[in-house]
């Protein structure tokens, strides 16, 4: 019989490594026999005694080295074998008898799914009561509020689309142009509109959507409506800020005692052994952290975090929190290139933990590799970029290399729609003129530097066309005589992005973009409404 072993999510194993994080206490990277109970109710997944003891039992028969210590990785692949289908069915009473959890759908074979979920009541509970707070006073949401925590009615309430919307605005101020939403008369297509605006507005800010669609948020399927909660109000999480201070921590040795979860919990005594460590450690201590470390904590620029956000939607692993120190180690760029179809030979790339001694020549090394899949691949124009640039953060070479990568992925999907045929610049400018017509003479364009994009018209006439019925033009600025303000500029811009957003096409240009016209990324949000336009009728070869 085959042995299934479970998939865990990226969000999961974050989880599982702080909760191992907090069992080990000494950062040795091991945790000892008798803690392992202790660990598994950390990551909550409690476990009788008894059966620790049969767990560790086994483990000690096959553990080559007999230390009786659990690496990270062996806990990860406990757990695995835990969730796995055999041992699911074995121990079925143990698992869906645990407090707080709920489970639906079937065993593997029993569901039409194929799979059983299950959720956190406590999560869910918490989601309602801060849903229920946060947007008690929007009279777009007064027919679904207040949700009842005790039912389901919270994930019957993102059948709309409208409170999704509204919490992406919540966690990302103006990632959505409310005038774009539909809140009258919302039969299933004007909901269904409402859900692709909310997942492609999502996929915009990081979030990973590529397993969810509006039919399955429209269904209320509890565990992608909770998955996809958590990514939205997760984007500006303390935890985050946490793990950047620790990470700072790190550098000085003193990573110790806590977690991120211990920091934005306020465990006192863990957060007080903390300082008192880095404090003995330190005592006036002058800053000796290189210049890409230090620019972690300033500000990122709008590109920064477009390209940023672009990756964690595509569900990259680790999670690009910061553009360039979470690049120095090349494995996410290796993961973009096989995004792009460029294959990579994982067995040339060297893979986390890294080893104490060596570990930056092992990132190097990735680096070096992932400049030479670049230039002699992927043939990109990577002139005077080394893999020495990328491990050591710079901004220049790793912008260089990465909007190349966005710009192929991009334009990857026309290709793909039509028959292979490689896709520049010109034939994106071509269709958009040609699509236009002459009835739209007046927004053709001549390039994507052409200043009249700064208007937004040509996106918003662009979309009436492929998309007839969406532009209300009573909420459209208009140039008098050929000029436009830059509020008024602002506005349509706003407008611009939601619509394409809400017909479709994922686009992760920002307003600003198009008002200032920065080419990179008005080319991508061209070629969006180009590839979901050839989606809807294919491109035929003359």
């Amino acid at each position: 019989m085959e042995n299934h072993i479970t998939q865990i999510s990226r969000e999961d194993l974050e989880d599982l490594r702080d909760a191992f994080n907090k069992i080990d206490i000494d950062n040795s990277g091991y945790v000892s026999d008798f803690e392992l109970q202790e660990l598994f109710r950390e990551a909550s997944f409690s476990l009788p005694g008894y059966k620790v003891r049969e767990i560790m039992e086994t483990f000690i028969a096959g553990d080559t080295n007999k230390d009786e210590k659990i690496s990270f990785e062996e806990f990860v692949g406990i757990y695995q074998e835990l969730k796995s289908k055999e041992f699911s069915q074995t121990f079925m009473k143990t698992i869906t008898r645990k407090d707080g959890i709920r489970s639906f759908g079937g065993m593997s074979g029993n569901s039409s799914e194929g799979t059983q979920h299950s959720y956190s009541v406590e999560e869910k509970v918490a989601f309602v009561n801060w849903i229920n707070k946060a947007l008690a006073k929007d009279p777009d949401c007064q027919h679904l509020l207040p949700m009842n925590p005790d039912d389901d009615s919270l994930f019957r309430s993102v059948r709309d689309g409208i409170l999704l919307c509204k919490m992406i605005n919540l966690s990302q101020p103006d990632t959505i142009d409310e005038r774009v939403i539909n809140t009258k008369k919302l039969a299933t297509f004007k909901m269904t509109e409402n859900l692709v605006l909310a997942l492609n507005s999502a996929s915009a800010i990081g979030c990973m959507v590529v397993s969810i669609d509006a039919h399955d948020l429209m269904a209320g399927k509890p565990h992608l409506v909770l998955g996809l909660f958590w990514q939205i109000i997760k984007e500006p999480d303390l935890n985050q800020r946490a793990e950047l201070m620790l990470q700072q921590a790190a550098l000085l040795d003193c990573r110790q005692f806590v977690s991120p979860h211990d920091v934005t919990s306020g465990n006192s005594k863990l957060n007080l052994a903390f300082v008192a460590n880095l404090f003995n450690m330190h005592p006036l201590q002058k800053s000796h952290i290189s210049d890409m470390y230090a620019s972690h904590i300033e500000a990122e620029t709008r590109e920064e975090r477009t390209f940023r956000n672009w990756m964690n939607s595509l569900g990259v692993s680790p999670n690009v929190n910061h553009l360039y120190w979470d690049l120095c180690d090349g494995l996410v760029i290796m993961q973009l290139f096989e995004k792009i179809n460029v294959p990579v030979n994982w067995k040339k790339v060297n893979k986390r933990p890294y080893p104490p001694l060596g570990a930056n020549m092992k990132k190097l090394e990735n680096c070096n590799y992932a400049v030479e899949l670049g230039k002699d691949v992927a043939h990109f124009s990577l002139v005077g970029i080394g893999g020495q640039n990328l491990n050591e953060g710079s901004s220049m070479h790793t912008l260089a290399l990465v909007w190349q990568l966005m710009r192929r992925y991009t334009v990857q999907v026309l290709s793909d729609l039509g028959d292979g045929e490689k896709v520049g610049d010109n034939i994106i400018l071509a269709w958009i003129n040609t699509t236009l017509g002459p009835k739209n003479k007046h927004a053709h364009i001549n390039s994507f530097k052409d200043k009249l994009i700064s208007t937004s018209l040509p996106v918003i006439e662009l979309i009436n066309v492929i998309a007839p019925g969406t532009v209300k033009w009573d909420m459209v600025r208009k140039q008098e005589r050929g000029m436009m303000n830059n509020d008024d500029k602002l506005n349509n811009a706003k407008y611009a992005v939601s619509l394409a957003r809400k017909i479709g096409a994922r686009v992760y240009a920002l307003p600003d973009d198009l008002v200032e016209v920065n080419p990179k990324m008005v080319m991508t949000l061209f070629a969006c409404l180009m590839g979901y336009s050839l989606n809807k009728a294919p491109m035929k070869k003359t």
